[in-house]
Formats: C-alpha cells, structure tokens, sequence
C-alpha cells in the first residue's frame, strides 16, 4: 500500500481501544476543507514500507487493541485487504475510516469479518454534494449502497459530518438525517482549519452553543448522537 504516515499512539481515534493510526495515499473526491490535503495525490511517494509497519505492530501488539486505516481514501488501494488480513493474523482489530464511494470493496470487508468498526464520513445532504467535495458529479447509488451495507453489517459503525457555516444549515442537516434513516451513531464535528488543508480558505465553524442546539433537534432521528 502507498502508506503515508503513522500515529503510533492514539486514544481518540478509535472509540474505546488503544490504537495507532496509519494514514494512506489517494482519494477520490476534492474537498475543499479536507485537513489531510497532502495526502489527495496518489503519485505521492510514501515514506513508510509496509515492512516498517508491521516491525512496529509486532513489537506493540501487547499493548495495542488495534489499527485506524484512514487517508485519503483507503479503499482505493489495491493492497488494503492482504494488509488487513496480516493486521488481522496479529490479533489486532480494525478500524476503517471511508467517504463510501467502494461499496464493492466495503462488501468484501465485511463479508469476510476483516473490520471491526467502520466511520463513513456524509459530507452533507444529496443536493449539496458535489460542491462540498469538489467534484462535479458524485455517484450518490455507491453512496446509498455503503449506508445499506453499514447498517446491516452487524459491525459498531458511526456515521459523521464535519460541519461548517459555508456549506452547512440545520435544514440540510435534518436532510441527511432523513437520507440515513435510524443509524446507531452520528457524529457533527466542527470545522477546524488545518495546516494541510487541501485550499487556504478558512471556513467558518459553528459555536458548540448551535451545534448543541442542533443536536437537540437531531436527536429524534438518531440512536446517539455527539458533537465534536
């Protein structure tokens, strides 16, 4: 795999185990806001062999529970199953972070048990796609088909959107809530510009007050709802 970097340690990534993260190459959509921007281009040369990376899961599997697999978009990768499938032969469990557009590739992890969690990003409600990702076109069916597949997976799963005031209403918002139907877990997380943002606009985030306020209005349609 074309492997980016590696967090070694991280308690926040994945709910409630101790994990590392490892950041992949490439993805396939633009947006705008996106804080991992140096990491859209496939061509780029990755600094880690994946040889690098498993010296390093054997040494700390005793004190792991598991790996992130996040980018860019991991599911354009080739290797991303014999990766897993290695990861997975150390005991490790898997986390896997997508924006949902592989459901094929989405389908032959699941059926085959190699995730443990799954977090799909909803960029915002069907209508305002392509502008919030940066593409003229997105093929929304692919989109449907992951939420589908996520949702009856059996896997602990959260769907999440990163808010803010430029792409964003409330009204939007109960869209996408309205496209996902009762989900188990749902996640608003508030812009914060990056230094490896994809562009130099800085958006406007909300004030938590809004996003509490907004919360309160979601929370019919949500099993769990949390604002970050």
């Amino acid at each position: 795999m074309n492997i980016a970097g590696l967090t070694k340690t991280t308690l926040l990534d994945y709910p409630n185990h101790v994990a590392c993260t490892v950041y992949i190459h490439g993805c396939n959509l633009n947006c705008p806001f996106c804080h991992n921007g140096q990491l859209l281009s496939v061509n780029n040369k990755a600094p880690l062999a994946e040889t690098a990376i498993f010296e390093f899961l054997i040494k700390r599997r005793n004190v792991l529970d598991g790996i992130c697999i996040t980018g860019g978009e991991p599911t354009l990768q080739p290797g991303l199953i014999p990766f897993i499938k290695k990861v997975k032969a150390l005991g490790m469990k898997i986390k896997l972070d997508t924006n949902g557009l592989k459901p094929k590739v989405l389908a032959h992890l699941i059926e085959d048990n190699l995730i443990d969690y799954i977090a799909m990003d909803i960029k915002n409600s069907k209508e305002h796609y392509p502008r919030t990702v940066g593409i003229n076109t997105v093929d929304i069916t692919k989109i449907n088909q992951s939420i589908g597949l996520i949702k009856a997976s059996g896997i602990p799963y959260e769907f999440r959107t990163t808010v803010m005031r430029e792409f964003h209403t409330i009204d939007g918002l109960i869209s996408i809530a309205q496209w996902l139907g009762r989900v188990d877990n749902y996640t608003l997380q508030n812009y914060k510009k990056s230094d490896n943002q994809l562009t130099d606009v800085t958006y406007t985030a909300f004030e938590k007050s809004e996003l509490e306020t907004y919360r309160t209005r979601l929370s019919p349609y949500y099993l769990s709802i949390k604002v970050k």
